[in-house]
């Protein structure tokens, strides 16, 4: 049963795609001073991730008041300036923080990323709720591939492996070609963030994946790490999953994650990926 579990898309990759997601929509800046939500460093946190083995990466962005926010200026000014700076793929969240609207956030794609997430579901997302009604889904997923936007579609929880199909079924393939998925794991109210579960989901994928990643929330950061290097499965890391490094050692800077990931992919003998690779592997559009 094991080796059936291993056999997975994505098993073959030599390489590994390194996604750092550097900030997210839950921490205050004011508990995690270290977190970066201006657009000055959330630049030098790209540059040094993508030295350090990050080839993509996945951003909320925060307005002048450190507060989540899908504002179009301040999305294009980071998707600009990260484009001018890095040559990472850039990644922009669809689903803003908990709060905002579902209109608003299908407007996140004008800001004209290489990639955006797609989650396949709502969740209960500790006391709140992740809404993502499937009208929603579906509508951003064409949205993206009208606008040649590669998505992410993320899974938190096994029913979700089930929406992605559908989509696919419905809509055919991304732009690009390639389906990219990454698991979410440990989020409270989503699927645990252990080995198991991970490997329950990477069994149910539907043929058309053509690569997966993984990333575990908070203390399960580095057992889903170990499991999906070890099933064939992409990284990913950052203080939006996870501020404790070690037990009594904080987060205090997101290349310190990307370091350990490249250190974890290199020891697996699955090197971090070029940002150039990735973009190969994701059938990214070139936009200059």
């Amino acid at each position: 049963m094991m080796s059936a579990m291993v056999l997975t898309p994505g098993s073959g990759v030599t390489g590994t795609l390194i996604t750092v997601a550097p900030t997210g929509a839950e921490l205050a800046k004011a508990d995690f001073p270290q977190l970066p939500t201006t657009l000055e460093e959330l630049v030098e946190t790209a540059v040094a991730c993508e030295a350090a083995g990050a080839a993509m990466i996945h951003l909320h962005i925060r307005d002048g008041e450190h507060r989540p926010t899908l504002d179009h200026g301040h999305l294009k000014a980071a998707v600009d300036a990260l484009r001018e700076q890095t040559s990472l793929v850039i990644q922009l969240s669809t689903g803003g923080s908990v709060h905002d609207p579902l209109d608003q956030r299908l407007t996140v794609l004008d800001a004209e990323p290489d990639s955006c997430s797609l989650t396949c579901g709502t969740t209960n997302f500790g006391d709140d709720v992740f809404l993502n009604p499937y009208g929603f889904m579906s509508d951003l997923y064409v949205q993206a591939q009208e606008r040649e936007v590669v998505p992410e579609f993320e899974l938190f929880d096994l029913g979700h492996v089930a929406s992605l199909a559908r989509l696919i079924d419905t809509h055919g393939l991304p732009f690009g070609g390639k389906v990219h998925v990454d698991f979410v794991t440990g989020v409270p109210g989503g699927m645990p963030g252990t080995p198991a579960a991970l490997l329950a989901g990477v069994a149910m994928l539907p043929a058309e994946v053509t690569s997966w990643s993984a990333t575990g929330i908070g203390r399960s950061h580095l057992p889903v790490a170990a499991a999906s290097l070890a099933a064939g499965g992409h990284l990913r890391v950052g203080m939006e999953d996870n501020v404790v490094y070690a037990r009594g050692v904080p987060v205090e800077h997101n290349s310190q994650l990307v370091e350990r990931a490249a250190h974890l992919a290199e020891v697996m003998q699955r090197p971090a990926l070029s940002t150039a690779q990735a973009r190969t592997m994701l059938g990214v559009k070139d936009r200059g």
